[in-house]
């Protein structure tokens, strides 16, 4: 799977994502067109997977967080860490494919509610008290919602501040609004 993706993101990058078959992508990944379908659904997939492998990714760190850490702190850490992990030219190059097809962006957008679910179960599995359910889905939500918010001025500013950066700047802003008196 790792070798179709790879060879997918070469040649969206390369090529363009339009341009760019499941037949290219099956030759370059060295598999038949029928075998890259054991694996994908389509070529949108290629991209779709590596925004839900992030959810994934976020979520491990939840369970790994501080046992003393609170849910908004053990997300804000995990979405800092994973993106970190990731090269600014990387993500501000997949980000722009995935901009570039409407379908793909749609999917993408579609994807963050499955991601606050992923990011929801982990939460749940750290602080399982029932009276919590309500207030862990909130914390999802808006963790996806930071991620979103930051990905998009990720984008328009082309790279030129860090994602970590943004999402602090998001978070502390939350924490700014969450601590602010009426």
């Amino acid at each position: 799977m790792a070798r179709i993706t790879g060879a997918g993101i070469r040649l969206f990058l390369d090529r363009g994502y339009e341009t760019t078959t499941l037949d290219d992508i099956a030759a370059a990944a060295a598999i038949s067109r029928r075998s890259f379908f054991n694996y994908f659904n389509s070529k949108d997939d290629i991209l779709i997977s590596l925004q839900s492998g992030m959810g994934t990714m976020i979520a491990d760190a939840i369970r790994k967080a501080p046992a003393d850490a609170q849910p908004i702190e053990a997300v804000r850490d995990a979405v800092l860490d994973v993106c970190a992990a990731v090269a600014p030219d990387d993500m501000l190059a997949i980000d722009r494919l995935m901009r570039s097809s409407e379908t793909v962006q749609a999917r993408k957008q579609a994807s963050y509610v499955e991601q606050e679910r992923t990011l929801f179960a982990a939460l749940r599995e750290r602080w399982p008290e029932p009276e919590r359910e309500p207030g862990l889905k909130v914390v999802a939500m808006i963790a996806m919602g930071a991620v979103r918010l930051s990905t998009e001025a990720f984008n328009q500013a082309a790279g030129a501040r860090t994602m970590p950066a943004l999402l602090r700047e998001t978070f502390g802003t939350l924490e700014t609004e969450l601590r602010a008196r009426r």
